[in-house]
């Protein structure tokens, strides 16, 4: 009997979840998180989630989105559609299903004329930044078969918290800094306004949505650290607890484009960082970052060490 594939419905999800954590133990996840993430993504469509009912089990699923309501301003990319996460329940692999899921999500998408699909770099509400090659090799050579092509690698890192203090040096540099007109403390809520328009145009918009969504959500503003620059302006920030509420998660971080290479930035993680470990953090973890970027430099130097990679992978149609 081959399982029959269908759109999300009523009552599927206690399922969907217990069979996800069946299928990919090394990722799981509660039914409050596929709610927040799932479900409550104003982009959810359940068409888009496509399910593998094998007499009335969930054997397997994917989700495909694509954007109903844009991330910033009026751009909806409708060249564009993003598949989050599938997987195959462990007693049906190895029967094409998971062939069959991946293909009848980018058939939905194409449907909705959907030409560029990524996995799974989804903003706002990703569940990972990619594939995990070492975790998923199967998945990892089917998506390959399937036209998936690698875009970038995604690394994850964390650092110890326990016993931390911030370095001699770094203190020193905070105190040059200060002298030179610098300061450095929680913003207040004027701040927001210089901000989150920051955050969004020099970084990428859904980290200023990041940070509303933290502090809209009754986050203290001191799960925020903000320098200014002698002339006023806000010269960079660095958050903890941004992501939903999780204090030891830390991000996102940033830096003005024309003051960096001053220092700000390893002056301003290490004050969050004290922060998280005040709050009791026992480390700091965050999913996103170039490897070999300034910024994963910066984490390196920093005592962060890389957890796992991810792949983030494109398809394309012909």
């Amino acid at each position: 009997m081959e399982p029959r594939l269908r759109s999300f419905r009523r009552g599927d999800g206690p399922a969907v979840v217990a069979a996800w954590c069946r299928s990919a133990p090394k990722d799981p996840i509660t039914t409050a998180r596929f709610r927040t993430l799932i479900l409550l993504d104003p982009n959810f469509a359940p068409e888009g989630l496509r399910v593998a009912d094998l007499g009335g089990q969930v054997v397997g699923a994917a989700y495909a989105v694509r954007r109903r309501t844009p991330l910033a301003g009026t751009d909806l990319e409708p060249q564009d559609g993003w598949i989050l996460f599938f997987f195959v329940d462990p007693r049906h692999r190895g029967t094409g299903l998971g062939r069959r899921l991946l293909r009848d999500a980018l058939d939905w998408l194409r449907g909705h004329g959907r030409t560029r699909v990524g996995f799974a770099p989804y903003t706002p509400h990703y569940v990972l930044p990619g594939l995990d090659r070492a975790a998923y090799p199967e998945a990892a050579r089917l998506m390959a078969d399937l036209g998936f092509r690698l875009r970038c690698e995604a690394a994850a890192m964390h650092r110890n918290l326990v016993g931390h203090r911030m370095p001699d040096t770094v203190r020193r540099h905070q105190h040059d800094l200060v002298a030179r007109g610098f300061r450095f403390g929680t913003p207040e809520d004027d701040d927001l306004v210089e901000l989150l328009p920051l955050a969004a145009d020099e970084f990428t918009p859904d980290w200023a949505l990041a940070i509303r969504q933290c502090l809209a959500g009754g986050a203290p503003l001191d799960r925020i650290v903000v320098a200014h620059a002698p002339d006023g302006r806000l010269a960079g920030w660095a958050v903890h607890g941004a992501y939903e509420g999780m204090t030891e998660r830390f991000g996102p971080f940033g830096v003005r484009k024309e003051l960096r290479g001053a220092g700000l930035g390893k002056v301003l993680l290490h004050l969050a960082l004290e922060r998280m470990r005040a709050l009791g953090a026992h480390r700091a973890w965050f999913l996103w970052t170039g490897e070999h970027s300034p910024a994963g430099h910066l984490y390196r130097a920093n005592g962060f060490t890389t957890t796992r990679t991810f792949s983030v992978l494109g398809w394309e149609a012909e």
